[in-house]
């Protein structure tokens, strides 16, 4: 390990980034040296406007996933290096504004009708009912379950926060259904690896395998579940403010979205088109002439 990667990684532990955090910056800087072959103490931003081009045009990325690629040099360059350099030397490509496929109701049943195993199915319930992202019910332990308060603790999640969320009913019986039958002792939902809870990308596979079977066309991921909690509430009313505590939204704008795709918004508000005066109807063509 170069002093300069010891001294970044001593930085981020010192402000207590998150590990995944840690190691995707550690692998953007890499992969930008590796690129110009010297070391990044020597580069500046001339390197780095060809570093993103390089990535928009020739690697074909998307201009979202540039994010962690920006956040890493930004924090190499301006914590690590204490380099007095501004926002335009980190020139960040404007995002697209993209709404979430929301699933109704009816599809949210159908989907877990589609899941085979009681393990994946219990674990992408959980998900739903309590508006989890894929990293928090994952590292979900048995004793985060609290059946007395009726709230599920999630320890640490994004932005390193803990928080409570409210434990259905519903979801207590299923996760008792679902104790009885495999007994988890840590971990709530372990994995194949002794010690260590099951992985990110096993519930996603599992998500894809019963949107095939449920023959569902949108698109489902185990954050599209998210979206759905977060939608369904708005539809019935909870006020936003509460959305974002049981979300975990650092900002209200980024709760406020829901708005946008909940159907008591959208459609709260009567078209123009159905407040004209119906039309005479349309009379039928006049039929064409036999000639045989």
């Amino acid at each position: 390990m170069t002093p300069l990667r010891q001294r970044m990684l001593h930085d981020m532990q010192i402000r207590n980034l998150a590990d995944n955090t840690q190691q995707s910056y550690l692998l953007q800087v890499s992969h930008f040296a590796r690129h110009f072959r010297r070391s990044p103490e020597v580069l500046g931003p001339e390197e780095i406007r060809a570093w993103l081009i390089y990535l928009r045009e020739e690697r074909k990325l998307a201009p979202g996933s540039l994010g962690p690629t920006i956040g890493a040099l930004r924090f190499l360059y301006r914590v690590t290096l204490k380099r007095d350099w501004s926002d335009e030397d980190f020139p960040l490509p404007k995002r697209p504004v993209r709404l979430p496929v929301i699933l109704s109701q009816d599809e949210i049943t159908a989907f877990f009708e589609s899941v085979a195993s009681l393990k994946q199915r219990t674990i992408l319930m959980t998900a739903y009912a309590a508006g989890l992202r894929v990293s928090e019910v994952v590292h979900l332990k048995v004793t985060d379950i609290d059946s007395q308060r009726m709230v599920i603790r999630v320890n640490q999640g994004k932005n390193r926060k803990d928080r409570y969320v409210m434990l259905s009913p519903r979801l207590l019986e299923i996760l008792r259904l679902y104790w009885h039958e495999v007994h988890p002792r840590d971990w709530l939902f372990p994995g194949e690896m002794p010690g260590h809870p099951i992985t990110r990308s096993a519930v996603g596979l599992a998500c894809r395998i019963a949107r095939q079977r449920s023959g569902i066309q949108k698109p489902i991921t185990p954050h599209s579940l998210r979206h759905a909690f977060a939608t369904h509430l708005l539809e019935t009313g909870t006020d936003v403010r509460r959305i974002q505590l049981l979300m975990g939204h650092r900002a209200l704008s980024t709760t406020a979205r829901y708005l946008r795709v909940a159907t008591s918004t959208v459609c709260a508000t009567t078209s123009p088109f159905d407040l004209l005066p119906h039309p005479e109807p349309i009379p039928p063509a006049p039929a064409a002439p036999e000639y045989f």
